[in-house]
């Protein structure tokens, strides 16, 4: 490990939802001795396992995961607590000798680790939170994220309306402290990262082939219960739940709104939608080593990561 110049080897493997990202991640902590680190904002929470597709006993081919099912699901978690944690997890790891792997798909988390974001303490105004709740409800997330436009356009620029949570917190990090979002992670990224990062991300050229794997996942995913882990995430009425997709579509067929069909469409689109999202956010991130996975040939998948590892100098980190 002697050529990572005195940072901590960090092997990250980024993409879109239903992209393969848990089998590689796996193949490449068996190849290189090392551990695994989930980088999903769902896969944190307990009661979410087949919405949030964590990998299960036998997809972890016996490689140990970390991050995964530690915050109840009406826990606060933010991204500061997760970056807290991971590092902690990760420097772990590397004590032990083995290499950390980054595995998942949520951008704001992946960019926040790997780029040692220092994040302010959080305000924590309860009452200008309620009126900023109670503005979202009597205007709709559109009207608040355009209100945050004119705030901090560049955030508001990688936010979905549908993600009302980080709009309302961006615009209370705002308020309460006169610096907006975008300013404060700026500041936080003066200081070096405490990696040295190889990331791959896995794309498909051809969007219908992932959308039609995205698809084919959904249905795997309600014939091994979704429906009733989202029945009981909707009974204990969990705001996390109410924001995650694979649960919060189904609510309406569960309450009795609307046909199954219909819910499960909706998912499939909703999932989709994501997976756009998730494919600009890593696009943008120069440092990513893509892989094309259209034609869904795994051993080639791990040929062109060999070659990645070749391409940095760090092939010695493969286990003998």
């Amino acid at each position: 490990m002697d050529g990572f110049n005195n940072k901590i080897p960090l092997i990250a493997v980024v993409g879109p939802t239903a992209s393969g990202k848990t089998a590689l991640g796996v193949e490449i902590a068996r190849m290189v001795g090392g551990e695994v680190v989930s980088c999903d904002s769902m896969q944190l929470y307990k009661g979410m396992d087949i919405a949030s597709a964590k990998p299960t006993f036998e997809e972890m081919c016996g490689v140990k995961h970390h991050m995964i099912s530690v915050a109840d699901m009406n826990e606060k978690y933010s991204v500061a607590r997760y970056v807290d944690e991971a590092e902690k997890v990760i420097d772990d790891i590397y004590s032990r000798g083995k290499i950390p792997v980054l595995v998942g798909g949520t951008g704001l988390y992946f960019s926040s680790l790997v780029d040692n974001v220092e994040f302010a303490d959080e305000p924590d105004n309860a009452e200008l939170r309620e009126k900023l709740n109670n503005e979202a409800e009597m205007f709709g997330n559109e009207e608040m994220l355009k209100k945050l436009a004119e705030i901090d356009p560049e955030c508001a620029a990688k936010l979905h309306p549908n993600n009302l949570k980080r709009i309302l917190r961006a615009l209370e990090v705002y308020y309460s402290t006169g610096v907006t979002m975008t300013e404060q992670q700026r500041m936080s990224k003066l200081n070096p990262s405490s990696y040295d990062l190889i990331a791959v991300g896995l794309r498909f050229n051809d969007r219908e082939k992932l959308y039609d794997r995205i698809n084919r996942r959904v249905d795997i995913m309600l014939e091994n219960g979704l429906l009733n882990e989202a029945k009981e995430t909707m009974t204990a009425e969990s705001a996390t739940a109410a924001q995650a997709i694979g649960h919060k579509e189904l609510f309406p067929y569960l309450k009795g709104e609307c046909s199954l069909e219909e819910a499960v469409e909706n998912l499939k689109r909703e999932t989709r939608r994501y997976a756009k999202r998730q494919i600009t956010w890593f696009s943008r991130d120069e440092r990513i080593n893509w892989i094309d996975a259209d034609d869904g040939n795994f051993e080639k998948i791990i040929e062109k990561f060999i070659k990645i590892l070749e391409k940095y100098g760090k092939c010695d980190i493969i286990a003998k």
